[in-house]
């Protein structure tokens, strides 16, 4: 079936009345259509879809709103106003009421706020003075309590018998600590106010300021000796009595304070100035930023900061210093037990390193500043060292003099005037005078080199160490990455090196001045020597000879003697320079003699030198000669002009040879015909022919042939140590051989007295016939 379809509506028109009167106006009309479009729009979003209106519906809509009466719309109107003024005032009234409201919790709010912020700056005032006060009465009660264990608790244990032994050293440095402190409150108390003032604040921090090198100065030494204190006191620990004693003496000193060891005392001042900068930082917490001492403080307290680090640097800089500058004395026993897998590696690896530095193959870390540092301070210890060997030199031969007591000898003089004031003014000499002067050169000079030599260890090893450091340091600066231990081991090479770079220069300062005040010490002595000789002189002067002789003549007498023992000095000396400068000849093998005369005939005899040791050459051209062998003189300098090397000819071969290794080969002007021995015939072993015999005792001599020696030959002297004798000249044989025993060279003695040595084969004995018994002729 088919549903019947809605007929379509055929095309309608709706004749509508006109308006009775067209009065309206055109704005009245826009304005009812304006005030009927918002619920037109309203119903039309109520709506799911959009659609539009049929025509006779809009038609039908407009027609009913033109319908309308004009007096209509002007009620409307009117009572729409009088609605929105009615409306209008009582908004008003409410808007002002709450404004007033508002007003007044604004207000209210700020007085609360005010009153807070009132009595927050009141707790913040009152911490602050609490703070300002804290600081001020710890720092009182801590400087009693230090006081009251160096001057109460040490006089007592001093007074234990036996005191404890190394008691004076747990107190180093404190006296510095309590004078600082104490500084700082009396600094406090000049100023006469109150930590109440606000002021106060202000005084505190320029007071701190002021001392805080003396702070740094005197805590960082204490700090960095604090060890030793733990040390002392647990060796103290050890021994039961003494620790009973110790502890008894503590608390009978100090009742008020629960303290039952030496440490709760000597701990305060490592507490201390870690506790600095925790009460300024809680006073500037508590301070406005708007307080005139407020920067002040600030800086205050950023230094306090910086002064514990660099405190705890120094300390850690003396442990590591404590650490490497000791000496220890092992055996080899111990050395060998303290060998290990990884010392030897690390031994091994320095070895290696140290090597490819020598050859060149590594390049070595170069500190210029350091090297400087380095050797000034090896100038110093040789220096210093060569002092006091002079020094001990110098008190030596003092002992010996004085030990030397001529006073004590009766030489027979007891009638003489001078030698009995020679004899007292010895005396004064040896008893009084030289000793007082040794006693001060031991305690102003050898004592305190003796400690300046103990103090060059430390520098020394740590000097030594750094070099085993750079070693390593070397071999793990190339690396991007380091383990812990390799971390640990480029921090102590760093350390190390601050350290040394820091302390080596004021140490080779301080070691320098101590040398010239040492030597400027010396001069004083001798100085005060010289005067207290010239008194005792003085005393005895009018009984000395030539005391009567006036200034001119006495310093004329005085200077002819001074000359004359001079002259006598001076010929001693040659003559032992004679003595010690006797030649030295080996023998001749034949091969040598074969080349003596070979260099002879090519250079001349005045060139000819024998070697005194045995050469060893070093360097190109050099010649390895054994002891004893001949050479000619070619050069006295090499192709350099270095004089301690000659150029010679060694029969052949030529050469450098060191000049101390050659001495002029003393050699006859011509072979002479080999001469008998200088020996006595049988039976004359008694006679004695040399130059101490007493010529005025004859020789007792059984009836025997008499013999003399005569020179064979001509003989020129060519040094000091030779005499020059003729052919047929008598001379007196006086040793027949040199120093060293060799018989080619006979010391004898010529017709005018002259002494040397000659060639023994230049001399012959000659009978002179049969005399009487004990007599001899004379040469």
């Amino acid at each position: 079936m088919e549903v019947p379809r809605r007929p379509h509506p055929t095309s309608l028109t709706l004749v509508l009345p006109k308006p009775a009167s067209s009065t309206l106006s055109p704005l009245g009309a826009v304005e009812k259509v304006a005030k009927k479009e918002p619920m037109t729009e309203k119903l039309q979003e109520r709506k799911d879809g959009t659609t539009e209106k049929e025509p006779f519906e809009e038609e039908t809509f407009h027609t009913e709103e033109e319908s309308v009466a004009p007096s209509e719309l002007k009620d409307t109107d009117t009572s729409t106003v009088e609605t929105k003024l009615s409306s209008q005032d009582s908004f008003s009234d409410d808007s002002s009421m709450s404004e007033e409201r508002l007003a007044e919790e604004a207000k209210e709010a700020k007085r609360k706020s005010e009153e807070e912020e009132a009595a927050a700056k009141e707790r913040a005032a009152q911490r602050q003075l609490m703070a300002i006060e804290e600081l001020v009465q710890s720092e009182r009660n801590y400087l009693h309590l230090l006081q009251m264990s160096t001057v109460t608790i040490r006089s007592n244990l001093q007074k234990l018998q036996p005191p404890p032994a190394n008691l004076d050293s747990m107190f180093v440095y404190i006296e510095d600590v309590i004078d600082v402190s104490s500084r700082l409150l009396s600094l406090l108390d000049q100023k006469q106010v109150q930590p109440g003032d606000p002021h106060f604040l202000e005084t505190l921090c320029d007071s701190f300021l002021s001392l805080s090198s003396d702070i740094e100065e005197a805590y960082r030494e204490y700090l960095a000796n604090y060890n030793n204190v733990t040390v002392v006191e647990n060796s103290y620990k050890q021994k039961e009595a003494l620790w009973n004693d110790i502890v008894r003496v503590i608390k009978t000193s100090a009742p008020e304070v629960n303290a039952t060891s030496l440490s709760f005392f000597l701990v305060m001042p490592v507490q201390r100035i870690a506790r600095y900068p925790l009460l300024l930082q809680t006073i500037q917490k508590h301070t406005e930023i708007t307080h005139p001492a407020y920067a002040l403080l600030e800086q205050t307290a950023h230094t306090s900061i910086a002064l514990n680090c660099r405190i705890n640097e120094y300390k850690r800089f003396r442990e590591v210093a404590d650490k490497y500058k000791k000496t220890e004395t092992l055996t080899i026993k111990d050395k060998i037990n303290r060998l290990n897998s990884h010392s030897i590696a690390k031994k091994t690896a320095r070895l290696s390193q140290h090597i490819k530095h020598e050859t060149g193959i590594a390049t070595k870390l170069v500190d210029e500043e350091f090297d400087a540092l380095e050797g000034f301070f090896y100038v110093l210890e040789h220096g210093i060292l060569e002092l006091l060997e002079n020094v001990e030199t110098y008190l030596h031969h003092l002992q010996g003099f004085l030990a030397c007591k001529t006073e004590e000898f009766d030489l027979d003089m007891d009638g003489e005037k001078a030698p009995i004031c020679y004899k007292e003014i010895t005396t004064a000499l040896r008893q009084w005078i030289l000793p007082t002067f040794e006693k001060r050169m031991r305690t102003l000079i050898h004592k305190p080199l003796c400690a300046l030599r103990d103090l060059l260890v430390g520098p020394r090893n740590l000097i030594r160490k750094r070099l085993d450091k750079l070693l390593d340091y070397e071999l793990i600066c190339e690396k991007s990455s380091l383990s812990y231990e390799e971390q640990a081991v480029a921090n102590t090479y760093r350390t190390m090196n601050t350290l040394l770079l820091n302390e080596l220069p004021q140490f080779n300062g301080l070691a320098l001045q101590m040398i010239w005040s040492m030597l400027g010490t010396f001069s004083c002595l001798h100085k005060d020597l010289a005067s207290d000789m010239e008194q005792l002189f003085q005393s005895f002067a009018q009984q000395l000879p030539h005391s009567s002789l006036d200034p001119s003549a006495f310093w004329g007498w005085a200077e002819s003697a001074v000359l004359e023992g001079a002259r006598r000095i001076e010929t001693l000396c040659h003559s032992v320079e004679d003595t010690l400068n006797a030649p030295v000849v080996q023998p001749l093998s034949p091969s040598s003699q074969r080349r003596l005369k070979q260099l002879t005939d090519k250079h001349g005899s005045g060139k000819i030198y024998q070697v005194v040791g045995t050469v060893v050459g070093s360097r190109d051209l050099d010649l390895n000669l054994a002891k004893g062998e001949l050479v000619a003189i070619i050069s006295e300098a090499d192709s350099r002009g270095d004089k301690r090397r000659w150029l010679v000819d060694a029969g052949g071969r030529r050469g450098y040879v060191p000049s101390s290794k050659l001495l002029r080969y003393h050699q006859p002007t011509e072979d002479p015909p080999p001469s008998p021995h200088l020996t006595l015939p049988v039976g004359g072993a008694g006679i004695r022919r040399h130059s101490y015999t007493p010529e005025g005792r004859p020789l007792t001599v059984m009836s025997q042939p008499c013999f003399q020696v005569l020179a064979a030959y001509d003989f020129t002297a060519r040094g000091n140590h030779e005499v020059s004798v003729r052919a047929g000249e008598p001379v007196r044989v006086l040793e027949p051989h040199d120093k060293r025993g060799n018989p080619e060279w006979s010391l004898v003695e010529a017709r005018g007295g002259q002494r040397g040595y000659v060639p023994s084969n230049y001399l012959a004995i000659m009978p002179v016939g049969t005399g009487p018994a004990g007599t001899h002729q004379p040469y």
